[in-house]
């Protein structure tokens, strides 16, 4: 027989229980960090954009949108992660709509790296520009 939980129904506040939603989480990351291929050219892009904040110092405020074009991408990743999986549970075989919802949540990850691109172009440019003139 299959028992559900009591879904919707407010469970009292436990630590163990948070301290095992964290482990779940990891986990999730874990799982995609193993399994998708983009995922690794993200944590390379961030590994490299960290680099270069600390190579240039750049300020706290500079940081901050680095920071935030970084989660963007990796939010983006992990939802169009968690939607291709999904997708494929629920419609093992070839769908149209499946297809759809599967290219749309790429596109999200495609909109969020460009967007961080922009950022970090924007936030290192004066950083990177003394440098360059002085080559010249």
């Amino acid at each position: 027989m299959n028992e559900t939980k009591n879904v919707g129904t407010p469970q009292p506040f436990s630590l163990a229980a948070r301290s095992k939603s964290f482990g779940y989480a990891i986990a999730g990351i874990v799982f995609m960090l193993k399994t998708q291929h983009n995922a690794w050219l993200h944590l390379i892009a961030t590994v490299i954009v960290a680099g270069m904040a600390f190579y240039f110092k750049v300020s706290a405020a500079d940081w901050r949108w680095l920071v935030v074009a970084m989660v963007a991408v990796w939010v983006a990743e992990t939802i169009n992660t968690a939607v291709e999986y999904v997708c494929d549970v629920v419609s093992p075989g070839y769908a149209i709509a499946v297809k759809h919802a599967k290219d749309i949540a790429a596109g999200g990850v495609l909109i969020a790296a460009a967007g961080a691109v922009l950022i970090g172009g924007l936030t290192f440019w004066p950083y990177f520009w003394p440098q360059v003139a002085r080559m010249l």
